[in-house]
């Protein structure tokens, strides 16, 4: 059965970097109101915010003290409860970011769990005692350092991120109803759903052991021990009956490592959720641990086939997500056109099409609509991002240079993508009136809103155009409920894939090289990222969509 949200464009937002209303050099969700009207002209229909609720910020609003609360910064529940009937009076609704795996140390749960080791609280978190004179076990968070804290002599609590971040204990029920209570009262407010941020991470292996060092530090990455374990699906289902299946609500969850035959506990009839994020293309060019100095080389041929068995795996189980970039990734222009002579117009539209089209929800990352690039950073201390700094340290252990060390730091960095909102080419491009907390990407002179918004052959103007097809084209069924058909075409420069639908049969073509590519088509196009193709050839970086069938 069709549901409404399997209609949606989903435009991501970063709160704290889209638009600054109040001259504080940080966003702020009066500047995202201000900004509604970009939003209607673009197309999208939902937008996510990254975390807004209360939060001290070790973890750019990961980190959540107060989950009834928004966070000063950003304003007052009264320009939330604004933001939502001023969407909703343009057809555009809201979706909040659910962090439940942890909190901040500054939550109140948390300090009267350090207060009195007696209270209630001590059950919300996971304390263990140390073993022999040290931690409970040797497992390396994914910001880098030991997952234990320790609090007394010989007691420590568990972070799977930053230490800022105890893990919330979900073997306890009554933690269980206090986050379903939050969660109902967040629906019952009007915001149309969540992306669930690190729900994979809620179930650990309560045999607490050591596992066998993986580098120079002795410890072990956390995730094997910490990440999709056996008995997840448990807390998923009493999570779902408790919340989301009292609501006609959207559901997205942040879902890494999932292996393609557990998609049934996360999607699907007897899923938690109503779709995911599939990393399993997305972090194609690092390591299975996520560390970014362990680099994967790769070819295009492999990016499509990650991407086609993706497609084809989650669409036998439900749906998708579809997304490039994230506020945790680097843009996609640097990660997949790796010749920065090659960035532009016709490399960031081909991309965008590849993607767009594929079968699920489409998300926009903000600031990916002009195709904007990575910035450079000329020194560690210019980094916010806290995962940066813990990767970095991360790699001189392992022997990298200080150069070595900032280089992949700057391919990799979640600052890449967090860098102000470019609106104009002013000095703090229309982002605030004053410098902005965190310095801005140096290509903001020439890719910025203004310089795009009215250029119809602007990369702007090719997302207006993709989202019109999807939304409200005689195509639109077809690429919204369409199946997925991957095409193994020979020339492994090309991405060609299919969307099938009562009848319908539409194919789209992505030339993912810098050379002219041999492709034969004698159909009428329906998009072209250039202004003519003759039949025969492919320009560089071209992406053509033409209708194959039409019964």
């Amino acid at each position: 059965m069709e549901k409404w949200w399997q209609k949606e464009v989903v435009y991501q937002i970063y709160p704290k970097s889209f638009k600054d209303s109040n001259g504080d050099g940080i966003g702020d969700l009066q500047g995202i109101i201000e900004k509604l009207d970009y939003f209607s002209d673009l197309g999208v229909t939902s937008l996510w915010l990254c975390p807004i609720y209360a939060s001290p910020m070790d973890d750019n609003g990961y980190d959540i003290s107060d989950y009834y609360a928004i966070n000063p910064m950003f304003g007052t529940m009264e320009d939330l409860d604004e933001l939502i009937k001023k969407g909703k009076a343009r057809g555009i609704k809201i979706i909040m970011d659910l962090v439940v795996n942890h909190t901040s140390d500054e939550h109140p749960w948390f300090k009267a769990a350090i207060a009195d080791p007696t209270s209630k609280y001590r059950n919300y978190y996971i304390f263990k005692h140390g073993k022999d004179g040290r931690a409970p076990t040797n497992w390396r968070s994914i910001f880098g350092g030991s997952v234990w804290q320790k609090v007394t002599e010989d007691e420590y609590y568990f972070h799977a991120f930053s230490k800022k971040q105890p893990c919330l204990n979900w073997e306890n029920p009554v933690l269980r109803q206090e986050i379903y209570q939050m969660i109902n009262w967040w629906l019952d407010k009007g915001i149309a759903g969540f992306r669930v941020d690190a729900i994979n991470f809620i179930k650990k292996d309560q045999r607490y052991q050591d596992g066998e060092p993986d580098g120079e530090d002795g410890l072990v990455s956390c995730i094997p021990f910490a990440r999709n374990q056996p008995g997840i699906e448990v807390f998923f289902k009493e999570l779902k009956e408790n919340t989301f299946a009292k609501h006609d609500c959207m559901t997205i969850s942040e879902a890494y490592g999932v292996s393609y035959d557990k998609l049934g506990i996360y999607i699907g009839e007897n899923g938690c959720f109503d779709s995911m994020f599939d990393f399993n293309y997305s972090n194609f060019d690092i390591g299975d641990n996520e560390e970014w100095f362990i680099r994967k080389d790769w070819t295009a041929k492999q990016f499509r086939d990650l991407l086609f068995t993706s497609q084809v795996e989650v669409n036998k189980v439900g749906w998708v997500g579809t997304f490039l970039e994230n506020h945790d990734q680097p843009r996609s222009l640097d990660k997949l056109i790796v010749n920065k002579a090659d960035h532009g117009y016709y490399s960031a539209t081909m991309i965008a099409s590849m993607y767009f089209f594929l079968r699920g929800v489409p998300y926009i990352y903000q600031g990916e609509e002009l195709g904007m690039a990575n910035c450079v950073r000329r020194s560690i201390d210019d980094f916010d991002d806290i995962s940066s700094h813990g990767q970095y340290q991360r790699m001189l252990e392992e022997g990298f240079s200080e150069s070595e060390a900032l280089a992949l730091v700057n391919k990799r960095s979640r600052d890449n993508s967090r860098t102000p909102m470019p609106f104009d080419d002013s000095q703090y491009a229309g982002f605030s009136d004053v410098e902005p907390w965190l310095a801005l990407n140096e290509s903001y002179p020439v890719i910025n809103v203004k310089a795009q918004f009215n250029d119809l052959d602007s990369v702007y103007s090719f997302y207006k155009k993709m989202i019109y097809l999807r939304q409200q084209s005689v195509y639109s069924n077809t690429l919204t409920f369409g199946s997925f058909i991957p095409d193994e075409c020979e020339n492994d420069n090309l991405i060609v894939y299919q969307r099938s639908y009562q009848g319908q049969l539409i194919v789209n073509v992505c030339n993912f090289s810098n050379q002219e590519q041999p492709f034969i088509c004698a159909k009428e196009l329906i998009l072209n990222n250039y202004k003519e193709y003759d039949g025969k050839v492919l320009k560089p970086y071209q992406t053509i969509m033409y209708l194959e069938e039409n019964k």
